[in-house]
């Protein structure tokens, strides 16, 4: 699947419209990120039944201040819009593909039940 280098001004649309969504937050001065991107589009070849994004944080200053971005590459895990995984950092290919595999596994019924209560807390 293709990846999608997403804007600020598509975020609002594109976030409902995708169910599970992994970002990738990246510079081009980035000696890290590029390492990374290798490593980013084959995995997003891997597995065409989620959607990845690549922000570019000089770019796009409003996402990376809305998700926290301190250092890049930062990966995000996002399901049902629900942020539910960060790491800052470059990850081994071998880690991000069980992780993402984690993350299809994930239950969302008890994710949101955990959040429902921190929110009531």
């Amino acid at each position: 699947m293709a990846i999608h280098h997403l804007k600020h001004s598509q975020f609002d649309a594109f976030i409902p419209e995708n169910d599970t969504i992994i970002f990738s937050f990246w510079a081009s001065w980035s000696a890290p990120c590029a390492q990374f991107s290798d490593v980013f589009e084959r995995l997003s070849q891997n597995f065409t039944d989620i959607t990845f994004c690549k922000i570019n944080i000089e770019e796009e200053e409003e996402l990376a201040e809305l998700f926290q971005v301190r250092s890049i590459p930062t990966i995000l895990f996002m399901r049902e819009g629900i942020v539910v995984f960060s790491h800052a950092g470059v990850i081994a290919e071998k880690a991000l593909d069980e992780g993402i595999r984690d993350l299809q596994q994930l239950d969302m019924t008890q994710v949101h039940q955990d959040l429902l209560r921190m929110q009531n807390a």
